[in-house]
């Protein structure tokens, strides 16, 4: 925190003097700059961890700056302190509208102001581990998801699915095509609550892991041993999201219902189909059909 670099923006020399003078003795790396046009000059050189930001300024104000300031892409998660003359609530609130974490009252107290910029810098930290870690966590999923051969589906006892593998997500779009994609299909809940006359789809087999009782989540394992899978593509040199989408191209499914099988957007999907053409070297999606048809029919 003490070699963060903090931007001071402010038109009246004593408080810049003021404010530079106890942030570099307090260890920050500090930035000037006298008017909004210039903090945004001097922000397109380099990000600060965080900006001190007079609300009066010649020309451009504070709160046009800091909306300017969350307009850019990287500079959102800046945090932003104004510094105010004025203690009026209106133009707090309007100071913390426009994006501000918080706010200092003039005349400058050093004190405050060191106070308040540790406690948004250390805000700033947590949230960026935060993120981190929650992007570390869906990776990780993604990877289990990928890596994982068995058809796994764990569900609560609303049907709620809570995870699935991608071989079940292949297998329960193939012989399940009009249930939801996160709604475990009612035949698959009666066998896991032990209910008898549960007659699955032909070419589908279920065995029950853990049945569905004293509110644990339900587990099924799904194969088919007759069922072609995404995988069988994978030779003709395509990643892994690739061949997911080729192999349902190959099953007649629409790019908007691809997207909903993958849990994925719209327009990825159409980026890797482009890339599937591109590989395959055909003109469109009949022809990239033939190749995959031909392939999962020696697989089978």
């Amino acid at each position: 925190m003490a070699s963060a670099t903090l931007l001071v923006v402010d038109d009246v020399p004593a408080n810049l003097s003021l404010l530079l003078d106890a942030l570099s003795q307090a260890g920050f790396r500090v930035l000037v700059a006298e008017s909004g046009e210039g903090a945004l000059a001097q922000v397109a050189h380099e990000v600060p961890d965080l900006i001190l930001l007079d609300f009066m300024l010649p020309g451009m104000n504070g709160l046009e700056v800091c909306r300017r300031l969350k307009a850019r892409p990287g500079l959102v998660e800046i945090p932003v302190i104004f510094l105010t003359a004025v203690d009026d609530v209106g133009e707090k609130v309007r100071a913390l509208e426009a994006g501000a974490v918080d706010y200092v009252t003039k005349p400058i107290q050093t004190a405050e102001v060191l106070a308040r910029v540790r406690t948004q810098l250390r805000i700033a930290s947590l949230q960026r581990a935060l993120q981190d870690e929650v992007v570390m966590r869906r990776e990780a999923e993604e990877l289990l998801h990928d890596s994982l051969d068995r058809g796994l589906l764990l569900f609560d006892d609303q049907g709620r699915i809570r995870f699935s593998t991608r071989l079940t997500q292949t297998l329960l779009a193939r012989f399940f095509p009009s249930v939801s994609h996160d709604q475990t299909p009612s035949v698959l809940r009666e066998l896991a609550g032990s209910k008898p006359g549960a007659e699955l789809p032909s070419g589908l087999e279920v065995r029950v892991l853990r049945a569905a009782a004293n509110g644990e989540l339900a587990v099924l394992e799904l194969s088919s041993e007759r069922t072609p899978k995404p995988a069988d593509l994978l030779p003709l040199g395509l990643t892994p999201r690739e061949a997911e989408v080729l192999f349902w191209v190959s099953e007649g499914k629409t790019n908007a219902e691809i997207a909903i099988i993958l849990d994925s957007s719209r327009r990825t999907v159409e980026k890797h189909a482009e890339h599937v053409l591109e590989k395959l070297n055909v003109e469109n999606r009949a022809g990239a059909i033939r190749v995959a048809l031909d392939l999962l029919r020696v697989r089978g």
